[in-house]
């Protein structure tokens, strides 16, 4: 009952910002929820956690974590109050900056399903809302969010303006995925945060469950994978970068291509740490 609760008070407090970033508009909404989010985020109980993983960052000085900390957060707000403007976005693509465009229009073109892999930067919903615009065929998998009382909305926002195809993920959204893959549809998925059916995989130099779920679709139905990366601009434009694809073929096994995409996520953080969210538990065991 006191769950039930709480998720009641939260899902009103955040349809009401919601609300209020709708009247504001987007530019004035990401600078008022970046500073709210910014000066509110590290007063939570994840402070500990967010500065624990800030630990495997190598090489950082004490001013370089809080300047980090401070910016994700400000990130985290922006990207909060972004999900009532992904028709803007979507519409005012201009504002995307495509990298490697010619690595997705070939797998267009080709018509052969793929897996496109990501983490959590910037607004991270941008890898499969610029693919579902530019014509691919596409499912997403994703993790609902514990609150039932926002998460049906959410789901219409990601449905109507992001990809149609909303997977969950887990045993059934497994099968679902493969249902789409016969159905010659690609697959694009998050594989930066733990999962509890995950594989031990080599992460900054530490041992965390991983998805093993892109390279075991790749290697039984002889998939590509291609790595997506998203990064804000000053201005408040993106960029969505898609990288070269990587063929299964060249490595032993899933362990050791996992890896490959593990390793992939590090030297992405390493490029934008402030970009990526660190609140959440990865290394735990």
């Amino acid at each position: 009952m006191i769950k039930i609760f709480k998720y009641l008070v939260q899902s009103i407090v955040i349809y009401f910002f919601f609300i209020v970033g709708r009247c504001l508009g987007i530019r004035l909404s990401r600078k008022l929820f970046g500073f709210i989010f910014e000066k509110i985020g590290p007063l939570f109980k994840s402070k500990k956690l967010v500065e624990k993983n800030l630990e495997n960052l190598k090489g950082i000085s004490e001013e370089e974590k809080k300047n980090i900390i401070s910016k994700m957060w400000k990130s985290y707000g922006m990207v909060f109050i972004e999900y009532i403007f992904l028709n803007e976005i979507r519409k005012k693509s201009y504002d995307i900056n495509v990298e490697g465009l010619e690595i997705l229009e070939n797998i267009i073109k080709k018509d052969k399903p793929a897996i496109f892999i990501s983490g959590h930067f910037s607004n991270f919903e941008l890898m499969s809302l610029i693919m579902t615009k530019k014509g691919l065929k596409l499912a997403t998998i994703y993790r609902p969010l514990n609150n039932f009382f926002l998460n049906p909305f959410m789901e219409y926002l990601r449905k109507k303006f992001v990809c149609q195809n909303q997977i969950k993920k887990g045993i059934n959204g497994v099968r679902e995925a493969i249902d789409f893959i016969k159905q010659n549809y690609s697959i694009a998925l998050m594989v930066d945060q733990r999962v509890s059916e995950g594989e031990k995989i080599n992460f900054f130099n530490k041992q965390a469950l991983t998805t093993t779920l892109p390279a075991q679709l790749a290697i039984k139905y002889n998939l590509p994978i291609v790595s997506v990366f998203v990064k804000r601009t000053e201005t408040n434009s993106f960029t969505v970068k898609f990288f070269k694809e990587i063929n299964h073929a060249d490595f032993k096994n899933k362990s050791e291509l996992t890896l490959k995409l593990n390793e992939f996520i590090e030297q992405m953080i390493i490029k934008n740490p402030s970009e990526w969210i660190w609140t959440h538990n990865r290394w735990k065991n």
